[in-house]
């Protein structure tokens, strides 16, 4: 097979996708690597039909590798992920949005245009945690106690573009990293970003049984094939806190086999459309006719 990898330069020598693409040229496949932040692109030729049996995005969130696989699937192209599943989740407030209204357990989420407009945040749901609506590898991930709290990170967060805030979530002070790859589900136990002060050292461990089934769910509603989670056990239950296209897969067994094999079988076949692009039926309504 003919596939291209769309990778942004903080990427370029990262084990994901470098020993992915390594283990397709060893099965004898042809890999063409773009690096989409590092080259110009005459967009009106670069994507044909036909060019390749498949298009593999692995770019930090906000790079321009997403506007060049939007392309390629109106072109009618194989994409891994689905395009409109990764713009579904890199988007934290739509993530949420989406999320929430399929029934996933997300917390409730406020979006703000800058830091001042999450100053209206009802004071009820403190403490908070704020992230850029982008963020990703916890950058810029806050925990805020109270309201005045906000103020101090005003400049860190203004040029961050669109924000968001979420009620925290109780938990002991870890995150469970899930990772899926061809239906299977892996998964770590790392110290929370939030809880710097707790020691805890990242180690696989089972997948719970209610933690596969989430994330099970997570793969359905935005219609992901290769993709990552984040969960936190609180007294509720399971509570997602971040979904993530084309994580590192660390920690999953074998995972530059597993996951080369899942990009092949994926680009042999097209996924049905996201399920948060079709809305939800309404329930019937009755009509009082005159």
């Amino acid at each position: 097979m003919k596939l291209c990898f769309l990778v942004e330069e903080n990427y370029r020598y990262d084990g994901m996708p470098v020993e992915v693409i390594r283990q397709l040229a060893a099965w004898g496949h042809q890999v063409d690597v773009l690096r989409p932040g590092g080259s110009l692109l005459r967009m009106t030729d670069l994507v044909t039909a036909g060019s390749h049996d498949a298009w593999v995005l692995k770019t930090v969130s906000g790079g321009p590798g997403l506007t060049l696989l939007e392309a390629a699937s109106a072109a009618g192209l194989v994409t891994v992920n689905d395009a409109r599943a990764i713009r579904g989740v890199r988007d934290k407030a739509l993530a949420a949005a989406i999320g929430r209204s399929r029934g996933l357990p997300i917390p409730p989420t406020y979006a703000a245009a800058t830091p001042e407009l999450l100053a209206q945040t009802p004071e009820s749901e403190y403490p908070l945690v704020v992230k850029p609506a982008n963020g990703s590898s916890g950058r810029a991930v806050h925990l805020v106690a109270a309201p005045e709290g906000l103020a101090a990170l005003g400049p860190e967060l203004r040029g961050e573009g669109m924000l968001i805030a979420q009620p925290y979530q109780p938990n002991p002070g870890v995150d469970i990293k899930v990772y899926c790859v061809a239906g299977d589900f892996y998964a770590t136990e790392r110290r929370s970003p939030l809880h710097p002060d707790r020691p805890h050292p990242e180690r696989r461990v089972p997948v719970p049984r209610e933690v596969a089934a989430v994330a099970a769910q997570v793969g359905a509603v935005y219609g992901l094939d290769l993709y990552g989670l984040d969960v936190l056990l609180t007294p509720d239950g399971p509570v997602v806190v971040d979904v993530n296209d084309f994580p590192s897969f660390r920690q999953v067994p074998d995972a530059a086999a597993r996951v080369a094999a899942a990009v092949l079988d994926l680009a042999r076949t097209h996924r049905p459309s996201p399920a948060w692009c079709t809305p939800p039926s309404a329930p019937a309504t009755a009509v009082a006719v005159p």
